[in-house]
């Protein structure tokens, strides 16, 4: 129940921002230029790229920062794609990310993500344009604007919970806004929008000089390993851009009306992505001990990091996992000195600032803590970021700033965020009451009056203090009320009743009857 209400005030917040969008009747599409409904105007579709980019980059592993001529080299090939686009005004920006499963995603705005991992799988230059394309053809035609739009319509706002984040650990805590920012990144588009990127893709490939031939071998191998049921592959691109028999005819369709010829670009490819797939053995041992790890087997994860470590001495992602490893040996001081090479390596990845705020905390040095965890939280807000922030703001007395963090730590679908829920309870119920508890006036069949009360909270509360007032069914105002009353003993999201001592004719007249909770305490 708690976790409804936390919800449902997210829920009111993004349907806020969004009833605020520029409507429009109708517009349109500036790719298919087909009429269309369009809730979510020009600016508000940039704006939303613009403040969920950064997040979802840093819940997906975070910028690739060791080879910024590779990451030049991607945004050199989309910004060539962006320009022959239909919507070439659009504030596109490219990024490579540090994961190694195979994806890539746009965000609305053009906001565009490419991964390491499906760097590793391509093999010209025309093959990386298809897939950019594509991407920027999702941005440009307005998909993810219209999931949006989709969500006004049928789920009243857009909300996630729990959204998977491949390399982190931390995917389920995210909270507030962070979350939305994250559903973008795995967001799966309908049937008509992955053909439509498909089509307008090649489009832009040849405009662009690029042979849009590349696009069609490169769906058959995607239709390859998924047949061969790649795990990497079903992990990342498949999930949100399913390949089928289906769409390589359809390329092939357009191939047939664009023509054959163009750029390929295998050598300029091979030579830019040469230093990443000569580290390409690196991230193996680390992906590798990163599982290691999962199972408990310390031992072999310190061997797998050593190894990447020694191949690729630059890369801040190996020295968290040797912190890793010395937090799942409960050696949080051991911890530290890693997670202070992996920040002197890439300051602006949230992940070893918020290992090093928990391993501080940890070991009682909260005051030391707190820098690290606020500055993760700038970077990516998190259930554990914010449950600590808030248990050092309640250890100084400072109760609304501690709930303000066990609010925001509790919408995260996470086990710190439910026990953040329960801080928040606790630091709460005795000034809020009626904010945990439900409460009516209902009858029974004989006409007795009862005040009923339901635990909205997961804690079992040992006494509630109720009062009941009864309205004039003309005027609407206050008659009389009754002394107060204790309801003792109610369990989480179950129902107490307490007799008033009346009787009513009919059961209509209990909704004269208001129950006001003025006090309640949790069980001892």
């Amino acid at each position: 129940m708690l976790k409804k209400h936390i919800i449902q005030k997210w829920t009111s917040l993004f349907l806020a921002v969004f009833v605020s969008f520029t409507f429009s009747a109708c517009g349109t599409n500036p790719v298919t230029h087909k009429k269309e409904f369009q809730f979510v105007s020009e600016e508000k579709e940039i704006a939303i790229g613009k403040e969920n980019y950064s997040p979802a980059r840093q819940s997906q592993g975070g910028d690739y920062i060791i080879d910024p001529d590779l990451t030049a080299y991607v945004q050199s090939v989309g910004n060539r794609l962006a320009k022959v686009s239909d919507r070439p005004e659009l504030p596109y920006e490219f990024v490579v990310l540090n994961e190694s499963i195979p994806n890539a995603w746009a965000m609305p705005g053009g906001k565009i993500a490419f991964n390491r991992g499906l760097l590793y799988e391509l093999n010209s230059e025309a093959e990386l344009a298809a897939v950019l394309g594509h991407e920027i053809t999702h941005a440009a035609a307005r998909h993810g604007a219209k999931s949006m739009e989709r969500g006004i319509f049928m789920q009243g706002a857009l909300i996630a919970v729990g959204v998977a984040s491949q390399n982190s650990n931390y995917g389920n805590m995210l909270v507030g806004a962070s979350q939305i920012g994250a559903q973008m990144t795995t967001m799966k588009y309908g049937r008509d929008a992955e053909s439509e990127a498909d089509y307008y893709g090649m489009n832009y490939m040849k405009k662009a000089g690029y042979d849009p031939t590349a696009a069609v071998t490169l769906q058959e191998t995607f239709v390859r390993l998924s047949q061969g049921k790649q795990s990497n592959f079903i992990e990342g691109l498949f999930a949100s851009h399913p390949p089928s028999q289906e769409r390589v005819e359809a390329n092939k369709a357009s191939l047939t009306r664009l023509g054959a010829g163009g750029d390929w670009g295998k050598e300029i490819y091979a030579e830019k992505v040469a230093k990443l797939k000569a580290t390409q053995p690196a991230y193996k041992a680390y992906d590798d001990g990163v599982k290691a790890l999962a199972k408990n087997d310390t031992t072999t994860a310190t061997s797998l990091a050593n190894k990447a470590i020694k191949i690729e001495p630059r890369e801040a992602r190996f020295q968290e996992l040797l912190g890793d490893i010395e937090m799942q040996k409960k050696k949080p001081r051991e911890a530290i000195p890693y997670y202070a090479k992996a920040i002197q390596m890439q300051p602006d990845y949230f992940k070893p600032h918020i290992q090093t705020g928990i391993a501080l905390f940890n070991i009682g040095k909260k005051a030391e803590a707190e820098p690290y965890l606020k500055r993760a939280n700038e970077l990516l807000p998190t259930a554990p970021g914010h449950a600590l922030l808030g248990e050092i703001a309640e250890g100084r007395s400072e109760t609304d700033v501690a709930l303000q963090h066990y609010q925001l730590a509790a919408s995260s679908n996470s086990e710190i965020g439910k026990q953040a829920g329960e801080h928040m309870v606790r630091l709460d119920l005795p000034r809020n009451p009626s904010k945990y508890i439900e409460s009516g006036a209902q009858a029974d069949n004989g006409g007795n009056l009862y005040a009923v009360v339901q635990n909205d909270t997961s804690l079992p509360i040992g006494r509630v203090q109720v009062r009941v007032v009864k309205y004039d069914a003309q005027t609407g105002r206050a008659v009389a009320q009754s002394q107060p009353m204790i309801i003792n003993g109610v369990q989480p999201g179950k129902r107490n009743q307490i007799a008033v001592g009346e009787r009513i004719k009919t059961p209509q007249e209990a909704q004269l009857y208001k129950v006001v909770v003025e006090a309640a305490e949790l069980a001892k």
